[in-house]
């Protein structure tokens, strides 16, 4: 990897490609955007193969140096219009001290998980610099690869996600444990999720001040619960995140897309909370998400990740349909409705792409 002179983003020359922050803007783009969720991972045999170097999937999280050469992989591969940054939603409960670890076939788990009032009190917001430092200096150097290439996005989980893991110890199907502690002691949900908003604000501003261009708020298990928990116990804390992150950087302003899956029932309570951009799952039609709420917030989505099995033509139909349903105009980043599944071919990825930016450029044209 090329090492510029600057540890300053700033420095860097300005971009070449920002399709996606303008788009995020609803401003004016030639063609619409395209990245795709979890684009740097098993799917990629280069992937695997630095994965296999670092040791295992957390020691790959916590070189910044693998991490950076991950997250350049597909854009080598693919002309993308976005770097995400390679790291785990978990990193932030890792560094709260409840021991995060890996099996493999069962994900993520912790052998500590947060299960009373004692083990709430104990918790306090890691410092981004110290105990979430290799992940800033993994923003940096992804910044400084990238030269200006295309724009950089930093991530969290939601407050509500992680506070899942880290109640169940780990992934869960009905999340027993975590909805026993909000039905029965609303009180203590709400002091863990208001240290974990915290915590992400400042997990967040830190990747912005490194050098993320946009960020995004992953709330993976939000779309498990009822209309009212949803805005007692999600919403409402991925509101307060957005109200205090950094609205400019480096001259522009950082736009933040929120994601919930499984929440297209609430688009525009999502779309009122502060966000630049709305994500969607696959099962949200965006033509009818952007009727909702579109003239308010970009969209971002939304293709089902398993039309990637299929043929490249069949992959070109689907984004056909999916543009054509968006319509004309502006405030669309394409993607798919969730993360890149690890048996995908990449050739189908690079199909995707290239129909993206071939079959948009009519949409973005004057009539």
């Amino acid at each position: 990897m090329s090492t510029p002179s600057s540890d300053n983003p700033t420095e860097i020359k300005s971009l070449q490609n920002d399709r996606l922050l303008r788009a995020l803007l609803r401003e004016p783009v030639d063609q619409t955007p395209v990245w795709v969720m979890r684009q740097a991972g098993r799917y990629l045999p280069e992937y695997r193969a630095t994965r296999s170097k670092a040791g295992s999937f957390l020691d790959l999280c916590h070189n910044p140096e693998l991490a950076c050469e991950v997250t350049m992989q597909p854009l080598d591969r693919f002309p993308l219009d976005a770097a995400i940054l390679f790291s785990d939603i978990l990193t932030v409960p890792d560094a709260m001290g409840l021991g995060l670890y890996f099996t493999e076939g069962e994900g993520p788990r912790f052998e500590r998980p947060v299960r009373n009032e004692q083990d709430i009190k104990r918790l306090a917001a890691p410092d981004p610099e110290t105990e979430l430092g290799y992940v800033m200096d993994a923003v940096r150097l992804i910044r400084r690869e990238l030269n200006g290439r295309v724009p950089l996005i930093g991530f969290s989980g939601s407050p509500w996600t992680l506070a899942t893991y880290m109640v169940e110890g780990g992934g869960a199907k009905v999340f027993a444990n975590t909805k026993a502690l909000m039905y029965d002691r609303p009180e203590l949900m709400h002091q863990l999720l208001e240290v974990l908003a915290d915590s992400v604000c400042a997990y967040l501003s830190a990747q912005v001040a490194a050098g993320a261009q946009s960020l995004m708020i992953f709330d993976t298990w939000g779309g498990m619960l009822s209309a009212r928990d949803y805005q007692e116990f999600s919403l409402r804390y991925m509101q307060k995140i957005v109200a205090g992150l950094p609205k400019q950087a480096e001259g522009r302003r950082v736009p933040v897309v929120v994601f919930t899956k499984g929440g297209g029932l609430w688009l525009e309570q999502i779309a009122d909370c502060g966000c630049d951009a709305v994500g969607l799952d696959w099962t949200v039609d965006i033509g009818d998400a952007r009727q909702r709420i579109g003239a308010r917030v970009a969209l971002q989505g939304n293709m089902d990740p398993c039309v990637l099995y299929a043929s490249p033509q069949r992959i070109r139909e689907e984004v056909a349909y999916i543009l054509e349903r968006y319509g004309h105009g502006n405030g669309h980043v394409f993607n798919l409705g969730h993360g890149i599944h690890p048996a995908i071919n990449p050739e189908h990825t690079a199909a995707l792409v290239e129909a993206v930016h071939e079959l948009s450029r009519p949409y973005h044209q004057a009539p």
